[in-house]
């Protein structure tokens, strides 16, 4: 691969003090389009190819990507149907670059036999399991797909008789998009939503994703989660191999680094990061040829590090000793893996609900969802609970007095930290709120409907109860530093009062000593001060008296309590002779 070197050290301060002389060669398709790459000397530009308010209908790089649409007649319709629907027009671009469009502006600069390369083994990149769920069947039947050939003719051959099948997709590709498109007659946008991972737009991204009318989409047959992964990594290096991964993904998925919390419990070089995940499904209903189909959608596993706390638990309970059943256990390498060994685990109970309900073939995902929620839930409680210990005791995390002082105020770090939260938190609820509205769309309380799906309506509503807390806790904390804050700054005006107050009670001594040594001073014979210097005193400190006086309106009540302490200081001697 054609590289560009860049100084690692540049990142971020703290690789920059570590690895000042280091140097890395980075890959170019490795690389994540993001404005970060800015940080590691790489040019790059959201809007290198245009932003959404451009009239011309050709972007200006589309020539070069631009690919024969004859041959793939599920683009061609995208094409066709982006005139009309324009956000289905970047889906067509990312067919084509066989990755995010703002990544061709990194590709671009490799050679073109290189590129060639790198976009045919994008567009052929394939790893899919069929599996076919058969009500009465103990265990359902899972094939492996690792080609576009392979799965074109798994797309043309018949569905055993009473089979409902299930497409588990790990990550995306051109040549996938267009068999399981075209031969299933999937709705782009299904697509389209899955590829990229924004929360939030700019005014100017081609790629925002506007929310469609509920009228519109209520009856659409697909809907989309948002997910985040936990994960850690023991030193900085790692970290950014895990960055590199997700590089290699055509799909766009980031890591979210949580830089801004250091305890003492903390290794210094490891790094805790939130990776944004998304799993879509899509069921063609049963009719009366077939039963239905379906296609999930799941992001490919980085493999760097590990899942927070060693990941998820099993989803049932741990033997008892009298138990001598015999039990397998998950992978714990890749999601789509783990996924495939949890399908492989269903209950009988829940393959018979499937016919009924074919959203039962995604309750595995939906476990794993609800899971990877719980765990960044304990995350960040443990995060809020080191904060509100940093402004309890700030010398178990070794802040000192000198060092809070450095702060404009004496909690701002610890108020900094919090900001994180109080902005994501709401993000993270939302994402849940719209799991629910999915997942349970008009679903009345004391429904009769009893299946796997069902049965998790709980978790996610604990999950939902969960992240309610800790946005409420997140917004006590900030009004209690904040409220701490100001006691600081007030203790601290206090302070300055005082000392304030020194330097004035000096300058009042001093100023008429000054004045009354000047006034003296004008006499040109030095000499003859010798014979009045007494005057100087005699005038000097009955006009220093005098003003202090003047200046301190309190001196009364101060020359009463010198006589009053002197009268019991008389008393208790005359006591004491007797």
């Amino acid at each position: 691969m054609e590289r560009v070197t860049y100084d690692r050290g540049s990142v971020n301060s703290e690789s920059k003090n570590s690895s000042n002389d280091c140097r890395d060669e980075l890959d170019l398709n490795e690389l994540i389009p993001d404005r970060k790459l800015e940080h590691v000397g790489v040019k790059y530009d959201d809007y290198f190819n245009g932003d959404i308010y451009d009239d011309d209908p050709v972007c200006r790089y589309e020539q070069d990507w631009e690919i024969d649409p004859k041959e793939r007649p599920y683009l061609k319709h995208i094409k066709s149907s982006s005139r009309a629907w324009p956000h289905l027009r970047y889906l067509a671009q990312w067919m084509e670059v066989t990755t995010s469009p703002t990544k061709w502006q990194l590709l671009r600069n490799l050679s073109q036999q290189k590129l060639s390369g790198i976009r045919e083994e994008r567009a052929r990149r394939t790893e899919i399991a069929a599996i076919d769920f058969i009500s009465g069947q103990p265990a359902p039947s899972v094939q492996h797909i690792t080609s576009p050939e392979a799965l074109a003719a798994c797309l043309d051959k018949p569905v055993p008789p009473g089979a409902t099948r299930l497409y588990v997709v790990e990550d995306l590709s051109r040549d996938v998009v267009e068999n399981l498109g075209f031969k299933l007659d999937i709705d782009p946008l299904f697509f389209r939503e899955h590829i990229n991972d924004y929360t939030w737009y700019n005014t100017r991204d081609p790629w925002v994703e506007l929310p469609d009318l509920d009228i519109v989409s209520r009856s659409r047959p697909y809907f989309r989660l948002m997910y985040m992964q936990p994960r850690y990594f023991k030193t900085r290096k790692s970290f950014q191999n895990a960055q590199r991964q997700a590089g290699m993904f055509n799909v766009l998925r980031r890591l979210d680094a949580d830089n801004e919390h250091k305890s003492p419990f903390d290794d210094k070089s490891a790094t805790v990061a939130l990776v944004r995940s998304k799993a879509s499904l899509w069921i063609k209903p049963a009719s009366n040829s077939q039963q239905a189909v379906g296609v999930l959608l799941i992001d490919p596993s980085i493999t760097e590090g590990y899942p927070l706390w060693r990941g998820y638990r099993p989803f049932r309970n741990s033997p008892l000793p009298s138990d001598q059943t015999r039990y397998e256990v998950p992978p714990r390498t890749t999601l789509f893996r783990d996924l495939l060994f949890w399908i492989q685990q269903t209950p009988q109970q829940d393959i018979d609900s499937i016919e009924n309900n074919p959203r039962a073939m995604a309750f595995r995902i939906l476990e794993i969802i609800c899971s990877e929620w719980l765990t960044l839930s304990r995350y960040i409680t443990a995060r809020l609970g080191q904060i509100e210990w940093e402004i309890e005791r700030p010398e178990w995390f070794r802040i000192d007095k000198q060092e809070l002082q450095r702060e404009s105020m004496n909690f701002n770090m610890s108020l900094k930290k919090l900001h994180t939260w109080r902005r994501r938190l709401p993000v993270y609820r939302a994402m849940i709120a719209d799991t629910r509205a999915k997942l349970y769309p008009d679903h009345a309380p004391g429904s009769s409907r009893q299946d796997c799906i069902a049965n998790l309506e709980r978790d996610f509503a604990i999950v939902a109860g969960h992240y309610d807390d800790l946005l409420s806790r997140t917004e006590r904390i900030a009004a209690v530093a904040t409220a701490v804050t100001a006691i600081e700054e007030s203790r601290r005006a206090i302070e300055q009062n005082k000392t304030l107050g020194r330097l004035t009670y000096l300058a009042v001594i001093f100023a008429p000593l000054s004045f009354v040594s000047s006034f003296f001073s004008m006499s040109a014979d030095l000499a003859s001060l010798s014979q009045t210097i007494w005057v100087y005193f005699c005038v000097a400190v009955p006009i220093s008296l005098l003003v202090y006086l003047l200046v301190d309106k309190n001196w009364t009540n101060n020359l009463q309590g010198a006589y009053n302490k002197a009268k019991e200081a008389r008393q208790s001697i005359f006591d004491w002779k007797r």
